[in-house]
């Protein structure tokens, strides 16, 4: 579902000013790719912004929506200015592997942003998002006039190419429990809130959100975070993650403990 939500022009109101990126969270063996690529209008000037955003559409996704979907027509680029877009690969036999979760000043909806080709892979809302969707016609009409925002689109996109390279070996070369490890090391750097017994992950991510991201089954996920209950390394409550012993799953991450 989503609901067009009016776009003020630049007449009628000042263009905010950029608050700052969010992160960008996927499997790497690096927390440097979860600041995410620099945000697409920070470079700018106001009356450019102005410019761009007035040709676009703002939308409302409730969480859940589908933003894009593998195999459609691309139509452009989805920039967030709240909320988080998952992006994952849907393969023939139904199964699922989340390529990346991504924040405000992010772009989704790659890497045809001119809008020529069909989705390589899917998007929906993590969470309840507000976009502003930029037809490929209007890119294409835009850069020339515009380098900044040539530039910006090259840089995500380039970003982007690292995040995708850096999941592929990932997958291709670390264990299952390894990964698992990997990733709930890197929701502690970008979620962690402190907490009495340890560190809190501040944003919910069911069993299934886990096992998309590692290439695993929900089963499987749900096995592992019992067994790590049991050795007091990780909790786990419906969606909510508390990291009790990091300096375990860093252990773990590094192929110490590879067990199951």
């Amino acid at each position: 579902m989503m609901i067009h939500a009016p776009t003020a022009s630049p007449a009628e109101s000042p263009v905010p000013p950029l608050p700052p990126a969010g992160h960008a969270l996927l499997l790497s063996e690096t927390t440097a790719l979860l600041g995410g690529p620099p945000n697409l209008l920070k470079a700018l000037t106001p009356k450019e912004r102005a410019l761009l955003l007035d040709q676009g559409t703002r939308r409302v996704f409730y969480r859940g929506a589908t933003v894009f979907r593998q195999g459609a027509p691309n139509d452009g680029i989805y920039l967030i200015e709240h909320g988080r877009i998952r992006v994952f690969y849907g393969a023939p036999s139904g199964r699922e592997i989340t390529l990346a979760y991504w924040h405000h000043g992010n772009f989704v909806g790659g890497p045809e942003v001119f809008g020529e080709r069909s989705h390589m892979w899917s998007g929906i809302a993590a969470s309840n998002s507000v976009v502003v969707h930029l037809r490929g016609s209007v890119l294409r009409g835009l850069v020339p006039r515009i380098p900044a925002l040539a530039i910006g689109l090259i840089e995500g996109l380039a970003f982007k190419g690292r995040c995708y390279s850096a999941l592929a070996q990932m997958l291709g070369t670390r264990s299952v429990t390894e990964r698992l490890a990997r990733l709930l090391l890197h929701l502690l750097d970008a979620y962690g809130v402190p907490d009495p017994r340890g560190v809190l992950i501040s944003t919910t991510f069911t069993h299934a959100d886990l096992a998309h991201m590692v290439g695993a089954t929900r089963q499987w996920v749900t096995i592992s975070l019992k067994r790590l209950a049991a050795q007091n390394v990780v909790e786990s409550h419906r969606g909510r993650l508390l990291i009790r012993d990091a300096a375990a799953l860093r252990a773990i991450q590094e192929g110490a403990d590879t067990a199951g």
